[in-house]
């Protein structure tokens, strides 16, 4: 077919459309698990489509050398591409399953799994002509590198991702990290050339596509970035794997399992570790594994064991442990990690004796999806600047925010803002304080940050005496006007 290079908000319209194919049958809340793998499909069998051709006309068309795996990123096996599937008139999620299949083992060592676990051939859910539907709809472009960069793909990838976390909204936080919270915590981190990231609870990818991006707008080569992500959840582990691929990106491992329990990346001697630890996980987990962690195999009761119900300090350590020896970490929190009492008191009070902590930042209310709860930003060294050691520098942005009708937002102002306080760190009267060792045991490693940043309210109450000047005008206003009142009522008497 005849095309232009598509633009981005083609490229979203597109995409916006595919899900409005499976409204009704298909909640919304599951459209991710069916337009990602089909959009993906989509993509690499029209890139192989045009590595094919590009090696034809090499070879003055010679099939059989076109068809050789070294001239494709990914093998498609016979009757597994696209047009395979666009052919099939009947028992169409019978023709997907097989096609995805059939793909995920032709390229095991990349691919194994990426697709889900959707039902397709679930005929109560996804007749055959809602499916023929959205397969003619994903024909309608070609998505060949030759019409539609990695970057743009990548983008609209990024829209559909956060997309799908306003049409449903519900625990959409463990699925989507608002982008300028994910930017701040890569313009904090400040990832460089050649190092190795690690996201243990990585959802869709989006924070170790922020480092990529971070280079990337630093004019540094980003393909030497080593990355790394474990998420628990199926369909995100794989949406994540996807979403490299479709940016672009190689040098990535993305594995699933429980990071808590069962942490996927090791190295000869124990957990494998990083030059930058970043992440969004799931706040105040309950049953994230307490009782293996006393005893944990992978070293990282390093200060003390978390509550049974409560598995943030668990995250702090796991991330903790997984810095190199120059390692630097960001992650989000509930603000109730900075004060609650008992086993998370003296975790805090260890690690800030090991002045492993460099920063807090308290971010505003309502600005993450599924929860009005105001979060914070704990950032960690393994080794602080002279000028930091024994220090702890506390940001309150509780009123740098949009506010909007169901929820607020972080602007790019705001975040500019932030990471200037981050950057600057010195005392700003009513947003940062640079607390000291001794602030800290002084207020027994509690690290709410209203006992820091004291809020200075301006006293604009006027003395008694001027109170009394006022109220005499007042009085003798008022008595001019009912003066004024009674001379025009007697004109209508």
């Amino acid at each position: 077919m005849s095309q232009e290079k598509i633009t981005l908000s083609q490229l979203e319209q597109y995409l916006s459309k595919a899900a409005w194919i499976l409204k009704g049958p298909v909640d919304a809340s599951d459209f991710k698990v069916y337009i990602f793998p089909l959009l993906f499909f989509k993509r690499i069998s029209d890139v192989y489509d045009e590595e094919y051709q590009i090696a034809l006309e090499e070879s003055d068309g010679d099939k059989e050398y076109a068809s050789l795996p070294e001239f494709h990123r990914f093998e498609i096996p016979e009757e597994c591409h696209w047009t395979d599937v666009r052919e099939t008139t009947s028992n169409v999620g019978l023709a997907i399953e097989k096609a995805l299949r059939g793909i995920e083992k032709a390229n095991q060592e990349f691919l194994y799994g990426i697709f889900g676990d959707a039902q397709w051939s679930n005929k109560n859910k996804l007749s055959d002509r809602l499916l023929n539907d959205l397969i003619e709809h994903f024909s309608q472009y070609n998505l060949a590198n030759k019409f539609v960069d990695p970057d743009m793909l990548g983008q609209a990838y990024e829209y559909l991702i956060k997309h799908f976390a306003d049409l449903t909204n519900k625990k959409a936080g463990e699925f989507y990290t608002p982008r300028s919270v994910v930017h701040l915590l890569g313009l904090i981190l400040d990832p460089k050339e050649g190092e190795s990231i690690y996201d243990p609870a990585c959802g869709t990818g989006g924070m170790l596509l922020e480092c990529v991006d971070h280079l990337k707008d630093n004019n540094e080569d980003y393909r030497t970035l080593k990355l790394f992500g474990q998420e628990k959840n199926l369909t995100s582990s794989s949406i994540a794997r996807m979403n490299m691929f479709l940016h672009g990106i190689e040098d990535f491992q993305i594995a699933r399992g429980d990071t808590l329990r069962n942490p996927a990346f090791f190295e000869a001697d124990g957990l494998k570790t990083f030059d930058c630890v970043i992440a969004n996980p799931p706040f105040s987990l309950k049953e994230w594994g307490a009782e293996n962690w006393a005893n944990d195999p992978y070293g990282r009761n390093i200060v003390g064991v978390p509550p049974k119900g409560n598995g943030d300090m668990a995250w702090v350590q796991h991330m903790i442990k997984s810095m190199n020896s120059t390692g630097r970490m960001t992650v989000v929190l509930p603000h109730g990690a900075l004060f609650r009492k008992g086993a998370e008191g003296k975790i805090r009070k260890a690690l800030l004796e090991q002045d492993l902590l460099e920063a807090v930042i308290g971010l505003g209310p309502n600005i993450f999806y599924g929860t009005q709860l105001a979060a914070c930003v704990m950032v960690f060294k393994q080794h602080k600047e002279q000028t930091k050691k024994g220090k702890v520098l506390f940001i309150d942005a509780s009123d740098q925010v949009r506010v909007g009708r169901a929820q607020n937002y972080l602007e790019s102002t705001h975040v500019n803002q932030i990471f200037e306080w981050f950057t600057g760190y010195k005392d700003v009267e009513n947003y940062v304080k640079v607390a000291s060792q001794e602030d800290l045991i002084e207020n027994d490693y509690n690290l709410n940050i209203p006992v820091y940043v004291e809020k200075i309210i301006e006293d604009n109450v006027p003395s008694v005496e001027e109170a009394l000047e006022d109220l005499k005008k007042a009085w003798k206003e008022s008595q001019k006007a009912e003066k004024r009142f009674k001379t025009i009522l007697k004109e209508f008497l």
